[in-house]
């Protein structure tokens, strides 16, 4: 049966199609690195960086490109193997696009490396889609890099703590004393101030980090959608397909049909 079309996917479709059109010309390829409204980085085939936006230095705060093109290089940072996205690396140089979520940034590596002071952000999460740029002969010429910010948290290191206890521990039963324990609060003041910060209670944040594996573990061929669910810790019933529908607006068979060609 035919898939139906995922519309994220179909832009991002749209977007590669779109810097393979102006490879070949440098300067205008260039000027849409640069204005791109997301943080982008573009590699050479050995991972050598050899563009960065105008986005990404002021995600960052890093005072110059020339910090960054021509020496920083993918293969040879060994943050990308601790944080585990060796193998997706390899897979988009190889020509595939991949997409990594809710990564969290590895920001005193970052702040080290280009030297970058006043960097007031206690922790970042982003999702992270890597996808190759062909010539005409369809070859890998180079790899394109975007970063979605999806989560930034500054000052308030008890919450950041929870929320990183939670993004760990997301396959155990939930436990809100050991959460509010990582955070250094009481259940009670912890839960409070946990949905001011975040706008949604702990177990909320807890089911939805579920869902976002649950989403990634059924993009996987290898699984049936009963065993994706059993990796997850979830019961394969009508009440988690409705919790699942809640948050991504389809049933899970449906999401499987949206999302695996």
């Amino acid at each position: 049966m035919e898939g139906i079309h995922d519309p994220k996917q179909d832009r991002l479709n749209m977007l590669q199609a779109s810097f393979e059109a102006v490879l070949g010309q440098e300067e205008l390829f260039s000027k849409i690195i640069d204005f791109f409204p997301y943080p982008i980085e573009v590699f050479a085939r050995d991972g050598t960086a050899i563009m960065v936006n105008r986005a990404m230095l002021a995600e960052f705060g890093v005072p110059s490109q020339d910090m960054i093109i021509g020496k920083y290089n993918i293969f040879q940072d060994p943050e990308i193997d601790k944080i585990g996205l060796s193998d997706l690396v390899k897979e988009v140089f190889n020509g595939q696009t991949r997409t990594a979520t809710n990564i969290k940034v590895p920001l005193k590596s970052i702040q080290e490396r280009y030297n970058i002071e006043n960097l007031d952000i206690e922790s970042m999460y982003q999702d992270i889609t890597g996808f190759p740029i062909k010539d005409e002969e369809g070859e890998v010429s180079h790899v394109a890099v975007i970063f979605i910010t999806r989560r930034i948290y500054k000052g308030k290191v008890s919450i950041a703590n929870a929320l990183e206890y939670l993004e760990k521990n997301w396959d155990q039963e939930y436990n809100l004393s050991e959460t509010a324990k990582a955070a250094g609060l009481s259940t009670y003041h912890f839960s409070r101030v946990f949905k001011s910060d975040v706008g949604m209670t702990p177990y909320s944040y807890y089911r939805k980090l579920k869902i976002e594996h649950l989403m990634e573990k059924l993009r996987d061929t290898n699984l049936t959608v009963k065993e994706a669910f059993n990796v997850c810790g979830l019961e394969y019933n009508g009440h988690s397909f409705s919790v699942f529908k809640k948050h991504v607006g389809v049933t899970p068979l449906k999401y499987r049909e949206m999302t695996v060609k």
